[in-house]
């Protein structure tokens, strides 16, 4: 209640201290900041230890002959024919995956209410949570038991079967962010909406939908179990016989780490650290495209 004085009404004193309620309200948001705090510190503590130790190990390994000669023995040689393995590989799996992944994402955005892009929808969410080990075995049964033969193909279409439901997602988000009137604008000059989907649409995702399928890369150019199952591995260069086995870097790596061979090891390292570039390279590429685009 305000008292009167002489020179007029003088306001009651207002508290600046803080409530019991407010108090503790203060310690748990610093409580929740320092937690988020160190869950960010924990994820960039294990990357940077990753990176550090592939590279400090890797570089003792790598030299020119690592990238210029194929592998002899135990005891001399590189990884060049797992080098070109991988660069045949991932292309093509990705030739396989990405008609077929950003196809599936423009239906699945373009009709989200139809019954049939809900199976789809279905289907690519059940199948990009399959291990990549059944994939492979997949791929071991339907290719390599016909033929009898460990193929670089059928490690493509296991690679591809897995990037499939990646590129397809990815796309299908990329794809609802296009503004809805961009679509209208078409629409009202009276283009179809097949026309529309594929000259408007794409064209103004076709930004997010490349970012999609340069990530999808960078997965399957790690994986290795259905490369055991399907591929195996060969020591010797192989450019362009899609029929017989072929070297990549994660084969290289697995078998290598596993021999009883400090050399052999050493060559898993370097391999280790190409393959790590290579994803790291990509992702960065991804993250670059990504702000280049915000601030345009």
């Amino acid at each position: 209640m305000n008292r009167m004085t002489d020179t007029g009404p003088v306001p009651a004193r207002i508290s600046l201290e803080p409530t019991v309620a407010e108090a503790s309200r203060r310690r748990r948001d610093r409580a929740w900041t320092w937690a988020c705090f160190a869950a960010a510190g924990t994820i960039v503590f294990l990357l940077g230890a990753i990176v550090a130790m592939v590279v400090i190990n890797g570089l003792r390994s790598l030299s020119v002959q690592f990238f210029t000669e194929e592998m002899f023995g135990y005891e001399e040689g590189g990884a060049l024919a797992a080098i070109l393995g991988t660069l045949q590989i991932v292309p093509l799996a990705t030739l396989i995956a990405a008609p077929i992944g950003v196809l599936a994402g423009i239906y699945m955005a373009e009709t989200p209410d139809g019954r049939v892009a809900g199976l789809l929808r279905l289907a690519t969410e059940t199948l990009a949570g399959i291990p990549s080990v059944v994939i492979g075995i997949f791929a071991f049964t339907v290719i390599v038991v016909p033929t009898q033969t460990y193929s670089a193909f059928a490690a493509i279409v296991a690679i591809a079967v897995i990037m499939i439901p990646l590129v397809a997602r990815s796309t299908e988000e990329i794809v609802r962010l296009v503004p809805g009137s961009v679509r209208e604008a078409s629409l009202a000059l009276g283009i179809p909406q097949w026309r529309t989907t594929v000259s408007v649409v794409i064209r103004t995702a076709a930004a997010g939908i490349l970012t999609a399928i340069m990530l999808a890369v960078a997965r399957g150019a790690g994986e290795t179990a259905p490369l055991i199952l399907t591929n195996v591995g060969n020591q010797s260069v192989n450019v362009g016989d899609l029929g017989n086995a072929m070297d990549s870097l994660p084969l290289f790596i697995y078998f290598n780490s596993g021999l009883p061979s400090e050399f052999l090891i050493g060559q898993a390292w370097a391999a280790s650290l190409v393959l790590l570039a290579f994803v790291l390279v990509i992702n960065v590429a991804v993250r670059a495209r990504t702000i280049g685009r915000r601030a345009a």
